[in-house]
């Protein structure tokens, strides 16, 4: 069998692979911080409906797409809505690409932490700002371990899916997980812990009267599932044909909100218990995901007997968290080219060095980092408008009778319907709310482009990008090597069937 038609050799490998897509740096330090500040336990109920009808209908159509079309984002598109869609997957797989370039700066981070730990470093009396600033400031080790992440993950794509891919992910999800529930462990059995479980369920139900927290849950659940970035449409091109599709779908989702219930249970009571009081334990809960995880929780892990072991326990889980995710991104720019001709080997070479190339920009600039994180991650959720779209020219209907439901140990009822369908008023509504906290949080700089944060930033780069790929489209849909042939409602489900072998 081909590289290029490779499949999972079972679906543990599959759901592994996937949880691996989905569990990265923000499920250990956003997802904690979030549920804090919007309910505890409120905000937990909204996520959980926002799961169930962001990130679960789109994981399906992620899938659909790739296990229908066997290609990557720019050929799926173009097979699956016709050629006029093509610039659709480029702009899709362009954000992932985007966030790659900075992800693997991110991973670097986690890593140059982590050695800091099995150093002696983090010790007791150490001056965890002056540390981080020092490492931040010093692009010599900040593209030195920008280098070091990229190449990790490089080097395993370079291996292909079964021996490289596959085997990754069997060692690095149940590790991350391991590693997770001992500082969970560790964390609770110190004193003031519990107020940090307090924090994660405290159960104020009148917040969920508050738009807030319901804006907050569904932006939560489009970011840490992964769904809409044109992973899961990656790794669902590897799924083997009796792999159902609806099943999978909650079966990812679901593990991952567990798996970051899991790491609000070690970061929050880990927060308050190496915290010296609650009111420095709330101040590192204000201070941002790396404020709180590189200068509190550095500061203050070697207070505590066994403390700087378990700091790099926790950095450990970082770096192996964020290199899951890093994965899927190099894998999804190594199909995109495998599909336009290139050997998959020089293919994941060629992402590798690109990568590389690209990240030092945010690797010697946090500024850079921060605007590239807020524009294409926010651009994400136009992904999930054009999913929508996708399956508006298919048929919504048929998408989930026809290729969702036939192979499916759970019948999906008209609810996804609604759901897939309503995506362009979700966007709508979480957008147009991020537009007015932009203009409240910066009323004299929210319509600057130049500006590190701001809205005009993210629509002038959104635009330049769709305005390339949109000329570019014919040229795209013409390197696909992979024949055209249009998986549209005009064809019975027998033709579908043999335009995919």
């Amino acid at each position: 069998m081909e590289e290029s038609k490779a499949q999972w050799s079972s679906r543990v490998g599959f759901i592994l692979a996937s949880l691996g897509m989905a569990f990265g740096t923000g499920n250990i330090w956003r997802f904690p911080r979030v549920a804090a500040a919007n309910g505890g336990g409120a905000f937990l109920i909204a996520f959980l409906i926002a799961t169930i009808l962001w990130a679960v209908p789109l994981l399906m159509m992620e899938m659909v797409m790739g296990k229908t079309t066997r290609l990557g984002t720019v050929g799926a598109f173009r097979n699956f809505c016709g050629k006029k869609y093509t610039w659709f997957g480029a702009w899709i797989g362009f954000c992932s690409v985007a966030i790659m370039f900075y992800y693997s700066v991110v991973m670097g981070w986690a890593l140059r932490y982590f050695v800091y730990g099995i150093t002696g470093a983090i010790k007791p009396g150490i001056d965890s700002e002056t540390m981080w600033k020092a490492f931040l400031n010093d692009p010599s080790q900040t593209i030195l371990f920008h280098f070091i992440s990229i190449a990790i993950a490089g080097f395993i794509i370079y291996r292909g899916v079964k021996e490289g891919l596959e085997i990754a992910n069997k060692t690095i999800v149940p590790s991350m997980l391991v590693l997770l529930i001992v500082v969970m462990v560790w964390a609770l059995t110190k004193p003031n812990a519990v107020q940090g479980l307090e924090y994660l369920y405290n159960p104020n139900l009148s917040q969920l009267l508050d738009a807030k927290v319901w804006l907050n849950a569904f932006t939560q659940a489009a970011w840490s599932v992964g769904a809409g970035w044109g992973l899961m449409l990656t790794y669902a091109v590897y799924m083997r044909d009796e792999d159902d599709i609806g099943a999978n779908s909650f079966v990812v989702a679901f593990a991952d909100s567990g798996s970051s219930l899991i790491s609000a249970m070690a970061v929050l009571p880990l927060v308050f218990a190496v915290s010296p009081s609650v009111e420095v334990a709330k101040k590192a809960l204000e201070s941002g995901h790396t404020g709180m995880t590189f200068i509190y929780l550095t500061k203050f892990f070697p207070n505590l007997p066994g403390g700087t072991f378990f700091a790099a326990l926790f950095f450990l889980a970082l770096s192996i968290a964020a290199l899951a995710s890093l994965l899927s991104m190099v894998e999804l720019a190594t199909l995109n080219l495998q599909d336009m001709g290139i050997d998959r080997k020089k293919a994941a070479i060629l992402v590798t060095v690109v990568t590389f190339l690209l990240g030092i920009p945010s690797a010697y600039s946090s500024w850079f980092l921060d605007n590239q994180d807020m524009v294409w991650g926010v651009g994400l959720l136009i992904a999930g408008v054009l999913y929508s779209l996708a399956a508006y020219r298919y048929g919504i209907d048929r998408v989930r009778t026809e290729i969702i439901n036939p192979n499916s140990y759970v019948h999906i009822g008209k609810w996804w319907n609604y759901a897939i369908g309503g995506f362009p008023i979700m966007f709508a509504f979480v957008f147009g709310w991020w537009i007015l906290q932009s203009i409240t949080w910066y009323p004299k700089t929210w319509w600057n482009p130049f500006e590190q944060y701001s809205p005009a930033t993210m629509v002038i780069q959104w635009s330049v990008v769709a305005l390339v790929f949109y000329l570019a489209n014919n040229w795209l849909a013409e390197k696909i090597k992979a024949p055209y042939k249009e998986v549209s409602a005009r064809e019975s489900s027998a033709d579908r069937g043999e335009g995919r072998k």
